[in-house]
């Protein structure tokens, strides 16, 4: 799947075939292990947090129920106290209880929501508590492994785009969403080099007026390339 996206990409976007060739090999999947549930409840959790005290938080949540996610029944039945222990804001356990309580009234077809398509799952989503669409769209491109996936509002794409394509300012959410209109159906994997480039290098000039590709590539030394695999932390507040 890659190799076809990559050729696609590299076709209809020239500037995109340089962030390529500087980021390298594909290494984007998503993440079917677990439950949805619990997919959700980990992203809950590290909303706003850096990584390494979202993930200290998430382990002792996961122990009080053996080392696994909790299901929302046993989430519901978990007393306040118990999971404020754990390092749980009190925003973030409302958040986590309306998400739990959904799902046992039904109202969130858990269960199913791979069976929804992209709009349809996203809406379901937004329905609940501390879930946004930057949320929901990494819900679509880390857990279910969609590809088609552009999240508008996250920084970290802004950025890319603007490294990229040399813009002044960062684009916005519409400008975004226009330029990625030719990525389509592999948006997903668009995104993914867009982060990556962040973490790898600074395309500083990446075309000229012509198209032709004229990479000149600064190399990062300060910051820690995150991890290929998994989703990036959220780097705005809304979600």
């Amino acid at each position: 799947m890659h190799r076809k996206a990559l050729n696609h990409l590299r076709r209809v976007d020239p500037k995109l075939a340089v962030v390529i060739d500087t980021v390298g090999p594909c290494r984007y999947q998503a993440h079917a292990d677990g439950t949805h549930f619990g997919a959700l409840v980990r992203s809950i959790v590290y909303q706003q947090l850096s990584g390494k005290a979202a993930a200290t938080i998430h382990s002792r949540l996961r122990a009080l129920y053996g080392d696994r996610d909790p299901t929302a029944a046993e989430l519901l039945a978990t007393p306040e106290e118990t999971l404020r222990g754990v390092g749980l804001s009190r925003q973030k356990l409302g958040y986590l209880r309306d998400l739990a309580a959904r799902v046992e009234r039904a109202e969130l077809p858990i269960d199913t929501l791979h069976e929804l398509d992209d709009d349809a799952l996203t809406q379901a989503l937004v329905q609940v508590k501390g879930i946004g669409r930057w949320t929901a769209q990494m819900f679509l491109m880390f857990r279910l492994g969609r590809t088609d996936v552009l999240p508008d509002l996250d920084l970290g794409i802004q950025k890319g785009l603007q490294r990229a394509y040399g813009l002044r300012k960062k684009p916005l959410p519409k400008e975004v969403l226009r330029h990625g209109e030719k990525w389509a159906p592999y948006r997903t994997i668009a995104s993914w080099y867009l982060w990556r480039l962040l973490d790898t290098g600074d395309v500083e000039r990446v075309g000229d007026a012509n198209g032709k590709r004229k990479p000149a590539v600064k190399k990062a030394t300060a910051r820690k390339p995150a991890s290929r695999n998994s989703a990036p932390r959220k780097r705005r507040a809304r979600t």
